[in-house]
């Protein structure tokens, strides 16, 4: 999760070995204060970036290139705005438009980043590089540790390259948002200006808001009026941004900007390597590119749903059966919490990655109904499908105006106290919750799907073998973790995001205190979902449980939603570690009397 303290590492490393190390032993602060997140809600960094953004240097003098910071959400060159200004303002400038990365390991480190969502981000790098190669345009890739003076890092590079405007899509968690106040602070010394851009989300932050002008901590009267907003003005919030302009072929012969274009994208990062059985997995689930990300859209929106591609295989193997009255989309409102089939997009990890866009996945959706209005229904397989879309908007909302989210810090304060029956985390803790030989036996086993409850253990497995799991399953393991086993939802917050391809702090912190019953708009603390009905419901056929716990391959019906002792012993499967009943009054004990055991 996202951690309010500053680093105390040395300076700029001059080597990989020392790089390795000052990221290896950076250990920031998993857990503020109250007093800390109480603080920073009072007065959001969001606020003063907009406010610094709004007196920056108006005119700068004209530079010899113009910059576009790409971000780890920005991964593709369609409909992207901070680009697509970018390139805008370097025809009108008539110099170069150079892409720059940076890879910062010990951001990584403090947002509990997944080995496989950093080879997925460098994946769509090199794919990205030879996109933007076509039109002339450098994609620059630095490594930089410590991240405290990355900011500065990224002004000298503007000097190094003659350039007085950056340009960049905003991101929203608490020290990205202090990264780029001191960006904004530290350009003015140098003439430069700074533009930063919303572009994550359809309706980006600050703009729906209630009577009391803060942000919407419930769902449903912020989906109205975001669906109200979006529709009142479509070509700005579904806006397409233009491609970019191609540089002049001139650039490959100028000195400055020449060897930009031999800068390699790195295969792996020191610290996060994949095991090679695991990356060639990645590789063959989760394929990179904007031309793959929008072919799985398509799928979405015109194929039949198929249990062949419940588990960990290529989104796009064929077989798939077109359909224009049965395709996954338009039956999305009653197959949604399937989980025997692929009734859902799996856009997830490239949506979290920026590979497209959320507005590109509307207005597909609107061309498909043939409609000028965007469908926000409950009772339509598109309008639910949209409905997910502005849950992450919700919970990006949640981010930029309730920060103490991303300090380790429960929405709801009350539920501080709540007593885990492992990890409670300090509140000075530079530890991680969970972390290391701190497990427990009983976190081990939700771990390693041995709980002795089929539909978490193969929610579990899914998830160490795929990097992703269906959100229903998401929920229901958290819930578990959360309410039966009575584990700190931030230690199921941090092992999502070391494991999930598609981890996205706001919707992985938001589901999380949703299931804790902790956050914005939660689940109420005395509604536990019961793992059997669970199951019943989200597996009926039973596909998925077989598919990722093959000890039951053999069973149907309820035993083998919930196996009797006998028949787990006779097949190795281990008994439940926990009565859920039991479980279920200890839950309500310690939420109802936060602080008691």
């Amino acid at each position: 999760m996202v951690k309010h303290a500053r680093d105390s590492s040395a300076g700029p490393s001059p080597n990989k070995k020392r790089q390795r190390a000052a990221h290896a032993t950076f250990r920031p602060n998993k857990v503020a204060t109250a007093e800390a997140a109480a603080a920073v809600d009072a007065d959001p960094p969001l606020r003063k970036l907009e406010d610094l953004l709004k007196h920056s240097v108006d005119n700068p003098a004209k530079g010899q290139s113009v910059v576009y910071w790409m971000r780890m959400g920005d991964l593709r060159v369609s409909d992207n705005r901070a680009l697509s200004l970018a390139s805008e303002q370097a025809v009108k400038d008539d110099i170069p438009l150079i892409v720059l990365f940076a890879i910062s390991p010990q951001d990584y480190v403090a947002y509990d980043r997944s080995a496989r969502r950093i080879d997925f981000t460098l994946r769509n790098l090199s794919k990205l590089k030879g996109t933007l190669a076509d039109l002339h345009i450098p994609l620059h890739t630095i490594i930089h540790t410590p991240r405290r003076t990355l900011p500065s890092r990224i002004l000298t590079l503007m000097a190094d390259l003659g350039s007085t405007r950056l340009y960049a899509n905003m991101e929203y968690e608490v020290d990205e948002l202090r990264r780029d106040i001191e960006i904004c602070e530290l350009s003015k010394e140098q003439g430069a200006k700074m533009t930063f851009v919303h572009n994550k989300c359809i309706v980006e932050p600050g703009v729906i808001l209630t009577k009391e002008n803060k942000s919407y901590a419930v769902y449903s009267p912020y989906q109205r009026n975001w669906l109200a907003a979006v529709n009142h003005n479509i070509p700005h919030y579904l806006e397409d941004c233009p491609k970019p302009q191609p540089n002049s072929k001139s650039i490959h012969k100028s000195k400055k900007f020449a060897p930009l274009f031999d800068t390699p994208v790195p295969d792996v990062v020191d610290g996060f390597e994949l095991q090679e059985d695991d990356r060639k997995r990645m590789c063959e689930f989760w394929p990179a590119g904007e031309d793959v990300a929008s072919e799985i859209l398509q799928r979405f929106l015109t194929t039949k749903v198929r249990s062949s591609q419940l588990g960990a295989v290529n989104p796009l193997a064929p077989g798939a059966e077109e359909s224009t009255k049965s395709s996954r989309i338009l039956t999305y409102d009653k197959g949604r919490d399937r989980v025997d089939r692929d009734s859902t997009s799996r856009l997830s990890p490239y949506l979290s990655a920026g590979v497209i866009s959320v507005r590109a996945c509307v207005r597909a959706a609107m061309k498909l109904l043939k409609t000028d209005k965007v469908d926000g229904s409950r009772t339509s397989g598109v309008g639910r499908w949209i409905q997910e879309l502005a849950w992450r908007d919700f919970y990006t909302c949640v981010l930029a105006g309730f920060p103490r989210v991303c300090m380790g810090r429960p929405y709801l304060e009350r539920f501080s106290t709540v007593v885990w029956e492992d990890h409670q985390s300090p509140e000075d803790s530079s530890r991680a919750a969970g972390e290391g030989n701190q497990d427990s036996e009983m976190l081990k086993k939700w771990k390693e799907g041995m709980t002795g409850f089929p539909v978490i253990d193969a929610t579990m497995r899914c998830i160490k073998v795929m990097g992703w799991v269906h959100n229903r399953m998401r929920m229901t393991t958290a819930m578990f973790l959360t309410k039966d086993l009575m584990i700190d939802w931030r230690v199921g917050e941090r092992y999502f995001m070391e494991n999930l391809i598609d981890g996205d702090f706001a919707s992985n912190n938001g589901g999380w205190q949703w299931s804790a019953s902790t956050g914005t708009d939660p689940v109420p603390y005395f509604r536990l979902f019961n793992p059997y009905s669970q199951s019943e419901k989200a597996d009926p056929s039973g596909d998925f449980i077989r598919h990722w716990v093959p000890e039951l391959s053999k069973l149907r019906g309820r035993d083998l939603h919930k196996p009797p002792a006998s028949l787990a012993d006779e097949l190795g499967y281990p008994r439940p570690i926990v009565d859920h009943a039991e479980s279920r009054e200890r839950a309500f004990r310690r939420f109802k009397n936060p602080g008691e055991p």
